[in-house]
């Protein structure tokens, strides 16, 4: 997670001035809002990770007396699972996947607005990593593979053992590949090539969950809920900024008051009925 943080830090400034708009783009960002719901995304992405790495390890006692049977019945097929290849595989479709939306910049209609489409990226990003680091920092959960007794009694006892609810990997995967196929889909509304631009998108987090879920490091209903996470994520971000919103929802500026009695710069998410 503290990669993906810089990452996303890079990325603000590698935008530059992208908050202008354009009548030929498709989107429509204001620094007033966007910048704000990016440094609090950053924020709780860093104190929900920090709450992950707080969270007290098992004890040899807890760990020993833990059984597949304490699994739910969905989800209990998947404890015990422990695959060191499967870890490492997932990895490169997991960081591969940050390049989708810039392999979309190779196209002449989104590479010409590649500022705000940066911005959109990294609000996608700190959206997701502040999702799944605050829930994940508040929800214990096991590990598939702490119920494998032969996997080294350290690695089950550790605190990162029990962050198992939901699976970042596939969030994060989710996030952005989703958001790649959204902005091609926005930005090229006539292209033959979008279902397999879709496909490409559901295709790559589903893989790595699969591999997750072989690694034992999540169980099925862990990554069900980070893909659906991720992959909302990646298509309401940049639908929300749509100048074209038919949804109904929308983003807006909004005065914050705080707990001083001052009042703070915000944004405000509506639906019009």
């Amino acid at each position: 997670m503290k990669n993906i943080l810089s990452f996303l830090l890079i990325f603000t400034f590698m935008a530059g001035p992208a908050w202008a708009q354009d009548d030929e783009s498709p989107y429509r960002t204001r620094f007033s809002v966007d910048a704000p719901v990016i440094v609090a995304g950053m924020g709780l992405s860093a104190y929900g990770l920090k709450l992950m790495q707080d969270k007290p390890g098992f004890t040899e006692e807890e760990v020993l007396n833990l059984s597949k049977n304490d699994v739910n019945g969905f989800d209990r097929f998947g404890a015990g699972n422990y695959n060191l290849d499967a870890k490492k595989i997932s990895d490169f479709p997991f960081y591969g996947s940050f390049a989708m939306p810039l392999v979309m910049l190779l196209n002449d209609n989104v590479r010409s607005k590649t500022g705000q489409v940066l911005v959109l990226y990294v609000e996608t990003m700190a959206i997701t990593g502040a999702l799944f680091t605050m829930t994940n920092g508040n929800v214990e959960r096991a590990r598939p593979l702490v119920y494998n007794r032969s996997v080294p009694l350290d690695d089950r006892m550790e605190a990162n053992a029990q962050n198992s609810f939901f699976a970042g990997h596939t969030a994060a995967t989710a996030a952005a590949t989703f958001f790649a196929a959204k902005v091609f889909h926005d930005f090229n509304p006539d292209s033959p090539a979008r279902p397999y631009v879709w496909a490409a998108a559901a295709v790559v987090p589903a893989t790595v969950g699969y591999l997750r879920l072989e690694a034992g490091k999540h169980f099925l209903s862990d990554n069900l809920i980070g893909y659906t996470v991720g992959a909302a994520t990646g298509i309401l971000i940049p639908q929300l900024h749509k100048k074209s919103n038919n949804t109904g929802l929308s983003v807006t500026p909004a005065i914050i008051p705080t707990f001083n009695g001052m009042a703070s710069q915000g944004a405000a998410v509506s639906y019009t009925f």
